[in-house]
């Protein structure tokens, strides 16, 4: 039956599932940058380390608690990363094998607001010459909600083989460490990190200089790296207007999807945060009543960089839209869906299956960035908003999505 809506921010997907083609994973170039050292330094953490007497003299209010560098953000901060991504056919193919893609461009990501616990960022993608990114998937801007303050314990390990180096990127000396995991012998990938020992103005990437991801095996080659290019701060003083959610990202937002397995019905809601330079999702059962999203303690966590490498990769699954279904029993019919009050302009294709004796009913958005989607996660956009086997195969459906941000409307 169809798999339900998933996103591609897990830690684990954004190794391998989320760069998968069909079971197997997709390979990526390498990326070297010059190593003044090999020494190995202590094991670190993600997290910022805060001296006893710090700690003695923080804020335990809900809007200061903790000590990351997000409490002190200002309006203008600002980091550029160029990127890459690319795959192409090693060999000989299989039938079905993703076709070849490349994109490449800047990413940045920007302060505009801040008003505590919240600061406001803006994740919009460019050409090498500054127009937008003609990729479907990254051709707008998009807002993330990123609360500043500790509502848990948040801490993503750092692995492989760790070297301390120094090098000159974004117009200044850095002091880095890099993590180098290379599990090629498994058909595995190679994760090439390098992360700035200070942050300082990086603290919104968590200190991220380089990334790069490298696969082996499975008859695909390819790339995909990010490179910093630019990192500001912005002047002391600015709280700036907190943007609308109309084209979120993911966090600050919730989405439904009803599915039916064997006669069995059942709904299940995606909520998602960020805090502290993670990306935060959770997925369970809809609340009879209260909040949409009463809280993310079970929340995975992943680093908002991360997720931005993984979201470039993932737009070379979708290089046109609408996207074109192999197998069309007809051309693809305009409708409009009724998703919860949301009235969606989509397009409906249907897709034989002659061993099953079955039809696949696939509903696309007719235009991902629609203004009757305004609110909806980024991810859902560019999923089937329904996907079903007919006559009575189950499937799954889109089937209400909301803001849980307090004070803020799409």
């Amino acid at each position: 039956m169809p798999k339900p809506i998933a996103s591609s921010l897990s830690r684990p997907a954004m190794l391998c599932a989320a760069l998968a083609l069909g079971t197997s994973c997709k390979s990526v170039e390498p990326h070297t940058t010059p190593s003044d050292s090999t020494t190995a330094p202590p094991e670190v953490s993600t997290q910022e380390t805060v001296t006893e007497a710090e700690a003695e003299t923080e804020t335990e209010t809900p809007t200061r608690r903790g000590n990351s560098p997000w409490l002190r953000a200002r309006v203008g901060d600002r980091v550029a990363y160029s990127f890459s991504a690319n795959r192409k056919a090693m060999g000989r193919q299989q039938p079905g094998t993703v076709p070849e893609a490349a994109v490449a461009g800047v990413v940045t990501l920007e302060v505009v607001a801040v008003e505590l616990p919240w600061v406001w960022v803006t994740l919009y993608f460019t050409e090498d010459g500054g127009a937008p990114s003609r990729q479907p998937m990254l051709a707008r801007p998009l807002v993330v909600p990123m609360r500043a303050d500790e509502s848990r314990a948040l801490e993503v390990p750092r692995e492989g083989k760790q070297s301390t180096e120094q090098l000159t990127a974004a117009g200044r000396q850095w002091e880095a460490k890099r993590y180098l995991n290379d599990k090629r012998a498994f058909d595995g990938p190679l994760e090439n990190r390098l992360y700035a020992a200070t942050p300082g103005p990086l603290y919104l990437t968590n200190g991220l200089l380089d990334a790069s991801i490298t696969l082996s095996g499975f008859g695909m080659g390819g790339g995909s790296q990010l490179t910093l290019v630019e990192a500001r701060q912005g002047q002391e003083g600015g709280t700036g207007l907190p943007p609308a959610l109309a084209r979120p990202w993911g966090p600050g937002t919730w989405f439904d999807v009803r599915m039916e397995t064997e006669g069995t019905t059942s709904v299940l809601r995606t909520c998602q945060a960020a805090e502290r330079g993670f990306i935060l999702r959770q997925q369970a059962t809809p609340p009879i009543s209260g909040a949409a999203c009463p809280d993310f303690a079970q929340a995975e966590a992943v680093p908002l960089e991360e997720a931005v490498l993984a979201r470039i990769w993932e737009s070379l699954d979708a290089r046109q839209w609408p996207p074109a279904p192999e197998g069309l029993a007809a051309p693809a019919k305009r409708e409009t869906l009724t998703v919860g009050t949301h009235r969606v302009p989509a397009l409906q294709f249907e897709t034989a299956q002659p061993q099953a004796n079955n039809v696949r009913v696939q509903a696309y958005a007719a235009d991902p960035w629609e203004d009757a989607l305004a609110g909806l996660a980024h991810e859902a956009r560019f999923q089937p908003l329904l996907d079903r086997i007919t006559p009575n195969g189950g499937g799954t459906q889109l089937t209400d999505w909301g803001v849980w941000v307090p004070g803020v409307t799409p």
